[in-house]
């Protein structure tokens, strides 16, 4: 039997779903399933996928459960000891699996596993949405090696060596059950965005390990799904980040944390109106007002944090960069994530 099961959910747009399950049944190296996740789609795409590729699974919801939701179906309806996330407008490269796995099987604390991510549209490019691993600075604002904010770093064997990271994007990744069994799956209450920095966060805490492996490549439509530039995205985006620093932190790190991102966000805020950037100046405060509405979630989230915690917030924070990354990209110029991560005036990660 096959032991991992590749999970993709799936909302509609046929050409993108057949690029995507075409790459996999090129694969050199078969031994996964594949579950396609019908997110409510009413295209005749799933239709088409099923008569087209017969290695295909479909799991169906009725309505639209968004990323986090139909990943957690996904994954419920498995019970392969490995899941890999996919999103439909992926194409993998035809070596992308084996890697993966070796990474995964090399160290039992490793609970997830990413691919170098590069851009379908400029395959010389890094992905926005993961590059070659993903970071976060103390302030709760992710980045990753290879694309710093809104800069995508050309791939030139820079980050070609496996890295321990601090998330893994959820456009590929790689998970260990056993581990999403003890940390819980996808917060469905973030709906869409950033729902996996939030579980790798659960990971750390519970005492595993995130992990890049660029041997296995992986390309991503960037904002196939949902625009870059969307109004929904850039919401999600900072309600989300705000609910992942409020659910995971302790107290004594959130009473001089939540102060300095709400300054931040001011600072955005500020900025977007100066610029004329009207759409990111919305929102920021719709994202703020958002994330106080899922103060419940929170307050869940906080309980089960406590429940698995192991490491302790020194751990965590050691795993951060201990600056503000978005100051050291809009006020100092700072345009790459080695530059970053080397200093440049901030206490980079240790």
């Amino acid at each position: 039997m096959n032991r991992t099961a590749v999970v993709i959910p799936h909302y509609g747009g046929w050409s993108q779903l057949h690029g995507c399950l075409l790459s996999l049944e090129r694969s050199t190296e078969r031994d996964f399933d594949v579950v396609l996740v019908d997110n409510g789609s009413k295209d005749g795409s799933v239709a088409a996928a099923k008569r087209t590729f017969p290695m295909v699974r479909v799991v169906r919801s009725e309505t639209n459960l968004g990323f986090a939701g139909g990943c957690n179906l996904g994954i419920r309806s498995s019970t392969h000891p490995y899941a890999v996330l996919l999103n439909d407008d992926t194409e993998v490269h035809p070596g992308w699996f084996g890697p993966l796995i070796r990474r995964m099987e090399s160290d039992a604390s490793i609970a997830a596993v990413q691919p170098k991510l590069l851009s379908l549209q400029d395959p010389g490019r890094f992905d926005y949405g993961g590059a070659a691993g993903g970071e976060m600075d103390v302030f709760g604002y992710p980045f990753a090696r290879g694309r710093l904010f809104e800069t995508t770093e050309f791939d030139i064997g820079q980050y070609d060596e496996p890295a321990d990271v601090f998330w893994a994007t959820g456009a590929a990744v790689l998970f260990r059950r056993s581990a999403l069994d003890w940390v819980g799956l996808l917060d469905e209450a973030f709906f869409a965005h950033m729902e996996e920095i939030d579980l790798d966060f659960r990971l750390h805490w519970a005492g595993y390990r995130i992990v890049s492996e660029p041997k296995s490549v992986v390309y991503h439509r960037t904002g196939g799904t949902l625009g870059q530039a969307s109004y929904r995205k850039m919401v999600l985006n900072h309600r989300n980040s705000l609910l992942t620093l409020a659910k995971n932190h302790t107290p004594s790190a959130l009473s001089w944390l939540l102060p300095m991102r709400v300054m931040l966000e001011a600072l955005t805020f500020g900025a977007a109106l100066l610029t004329g950037d009207w759409k990111r100046a919305a929102a920021v405060p719709a994202g703020l007002a958002g994330a106080l509405g899922c103060w419940r979630t929170v307050v869940t989230g906080r309980k089960h944090v406590a429940s698995i915690r192991i490491r302790s917030e020194a751990d965590i924070l050691r795993k951060m960069y201990r600056g503000s990354a978005a100051l050291a990209y809009y006020a100092f110029g700072i345009r790459t994530t080695e530059e970053l991560m080397r200093g440049m005036g901030h206490s980079a990660r240790e």
